[in-house]
């Protein structure tokens, strides 16, 4: 047995003429491709064609897909996006974290020639966003923001606080009563971690 390497649904994994196919692949055009995420899997039977297959081990790595809601948290600014690292697809935590940007469009839904990213996230705020497009290839999500239910839904104040919404662009320190911009979520509570 050879050890697992992840794999993505479609990828081509060999020639049908090197393996056989096994659970979660198909064969099309001569060729074996994976028909699930999860970790490719050899399995040499005696002198015959090696068994190719690929299975979702509950431990296997979970993938940001699109359209999916991924909590992250930002790990730096500037004017034209906000780069941040993704730690939970829905409510699951990842093993290793995804790189993802947010641009300064895909902040706000409205006005969005007039968005500023410092004041929508600082870094290290806890963000909700949704992934618009699987990037490109140094594996950086683009996300977006643009819904009420998606922005800032942890943020800590200069004085180390946990800072309170109080508008949909402004949030309070408790201790200082200073106030900060931020593209705020208004927050479902399926998404709240616990």
């Amino acid at each position: 047995r050879q050890p697992l390497r992840p794999c993505f649904a479609g990828e081509r994994l060999c020639s049908a003429e090197e393996a056989t196919a096994g659970s979660g692949t198909y064969t099309r055009h001569g060729f074996i491709f994976s028909s699930l995420a999860g970790c490719l899997e050899k399995k040499n039977e005696d002198n015959e064609l090696p068994v190719v297959s690929v299975v979702r081990d509950s431990e296997s790595q979970l993938l940001p897909n699109v359209g999916a809601v991924v909590t992250c948290k930002v790990c730096s600014i500037n004017s034209r996006f906000a780069k941040v690292h993704i730690l939970y697809v829905g409510s699951t935590p990842l093993k290793s974290t995804f790189r993802g940007t947010i641009r300064r469009e895909d902040i706000r839904a409205t006005e969005k020639d007039k968005v500023e990213v410092y004041k929508s996230f600082r870094p290290s705020d806890i963000v909700l966003a949704k992934v618009i497009s699987l990037g490109d290839a140094q594996s950086n999500y683009l996300l977006s923001t643009a819904e009420n239910e998606l922005g800032v839904v942890v943020a800590r104040s200069e004085a180390g606080v946990q800072m309170v919404p109080i508008s949909w662009c402004e949030m309070q320190c408790p201790r200082t009563h200073t106030k900060e911009f931020r593209k705020v979520a208004r927050v479902q509570p399926q998404f709240l971690q616990t």
